[in-house]
């Protein structure tokens, strides 16, 4: 490394967030600038450990020290290229992923850890300026054709990869633009939507085709696809929201996650003047503690919500890395986002009994009640009984898995114990041609683990065709993080 005492001179630093007056005025990014020489400094923390787990703790396997060394060294370009190596979309992970590879990082274990996420995200950003995001065409074309249904991390992914081995591949979207979740779900101040459609124009003059607007299983049949494509690769995500089947969930102004973060997502694209969900002035409540709620959150506070509570059934977790989870796991601990910093209180421990009726058919109030954790169930906590008036409540507690109907009926693959479409070690479901990648196979899960399946996704599409690959293979399916 090019100052191996860069660990012990220096501490960990972030980027400084917009403060919160100015940045709930608007729906961009809440991160200000962060200056090349500070970027490198962080940088210069690599320890040149050895054995760099920081790699290990990447389902894509990134090459995390080289970089480093790399941005330390002012060599930007050299960079780009160990970066793109092994994530097709570093701009996405890089705002995105919850950084698995800082929880592994060697430093972290008596130490801040390198802050990778932002070298990797400056890396990728210093490219697309420079000009150096550049198509990358196939050399020949095969003549094979390959459908990819879904077009979130996954399906991007493996489209690009499938496309830049020489096949003709179109991604296959419902919605009526292209990204998935990337496009309606993650609100614009986690990531504005101009990062997913420049990438889209790579993709383009690659070759890759894009149909939006197509519902596959209904405008197009799986026999349709089977007779047109040499392959298919499902990527549609984990997408049944898990209910809360309670007394008066069918109440209105009960709405899952994903009914409301879209509708935002809409209004800041243009297609909608207001939100049809719009909960200016009102009371909000938020049942579920992670990512999901959070983006919640962030979007009520924009929308101008009188008050909001956050739920969670779990306790609240400790401020530092629980012993449970030693490094270089994922670490149980107390996390605060962007989000949680603009207002709204978190609620631990507590659990939802049922919602009451304003008379009208509309939710007025919740009653809830205290849980504690015993011999692994929760119990009640006797005379902890409350109830909260409440205009809008939103469910934000993970989906169950992908919508099956379709799968099955038409295209006739199984589904293993969790409901998820099984795969073998290749990602290959049980009818020929036919393969899985991302949350659809996985379950709800992380984009860096999508991007990764897409990737090894498509090194077995390829072997399919052609007999053989030159495409990485980064994880198999049964991969998991470290535990």
């Amino acid at each position: 490394m090019g100052d191996h005492q860069g660990f012990m001179k220096h501490g960990r630093e972030l980027p400084v967030r917009r403060p919160v007056p100015v940045r709930l005025k608007d729906w961009k990014e809440v991160y200000e600038e962060f200056p090349d020489e500070r970027l490198q400094t962080q940088a210069s923390r690599c320890m040149d450990c050895g054995i760099p787990f920081c790699n290990q703790g990447c389902p894509l396997g990134n090459l995390i020290p080289d970089w480093n060394d790399l941005v330390y060294r002012d060599r930007w370009h050299e960079a780009i290229e160990r970066l793109h190596a092994t994530n097709n979309f570093p701009e996405f992970t890089g705002r995105l992923c919850p950084a698995p590879c800082e929880a592994a990082c060697v430093l972290g274990i008596n130490q801040d850890p390198v802050t990778i996420k932002q070298v990797e995200v400056s890396i990728i950003e210093h490219a697309f300026e420079e000009g150096w995001v550049a198509p990358i065409k196939p050399e020949v074309l095969t003549g094979k054709k390959v459908a990819v249904v879904g077009s979130g991390p996954a399906g991007l992914a493996a489209a690009q990869q499938v496309t830049r081995a020489g096949h003709s591949v179109v991604v296959f979207e419902r919605a009526d633009r292209i990204g998935g979740l990337l496009r309606y779900g993650i609100p614009e101040f986690k990531m504005e939507k101009r990062i997913v459609d420049r990438r889209l124009e790579q993709m383009r003059a690659e070759g890759t085709e894009f149909r939006t607007g197509v519902d596959v299983g209904v405008d197009v049949t799986a026999d349709d696809l089977r007779a047109e494509f040499d392959a298919v690769v499902l990527c549609g995500g984990s997408t049944t929201a898990r209910g809360l089947p309670i007394p008066g969930h069918e109440l209105g102004g009960i709405h899952q996650a994903m009914e409301y973060l879209p509708l935002a997502n809409r209004v800041q694209l243009g297609d909608l003047m207001e939100s049809p969900i719009d909960v200016k002035g009102k009371k909000v409540v938020i049942i579920g503690g992670g990512d999901t709620g959070a983006d919640c959150l962030g979007t009520a506070h924009r929308q101008g919500a009188e008050v909001i509570h956050q739920f969670e059934i779990m306790p609240r977790p400790p401020d530092g890395r629980a012993e449970s989870t030693p490094w270089p796991t994922w670490p149980l601990m107390f996390r605060t986002s962007s989000a949680h910093e603009e207002g709204g209180e978190r609620v631990f421990s507590v659990n939802t009994e049922c919602f009451l009726d304003d008379g009208d058919g509309r939710v007025r109030a919740l009653k809830a009640h205290e849980v504690e954790m015993v011999e692994g169930r929760f119990e009640k906590v006797e005379g902890t009984d409350f109830e909260l008036e409440v205009d809008f409540v939103f469910l934000a507690m993970g989906f169950t898995g992908p919508e099956t109907g379709w799968i099955t009926e038409q295209f006739g693959v199984e589904l293993d114990g969790r409901s998820n479409v099984a795969r073998d070690e290749d990602y290959a479901t049980n009818v020929e041609g036919v393969f899985v990648a991302g949350d659809m196979g996985r379950g709800q899960s992380l984009i860096v683990w999508a991007i990764a399946e897409g990737r090894a996704a498509a090194a077995s599409v390829d072997e399919f065709l052609m007999g053989s690959t030159r495409l990485p293979d980064p994880i198999e399916p049964t991969a998991v993080g470290m535990r």
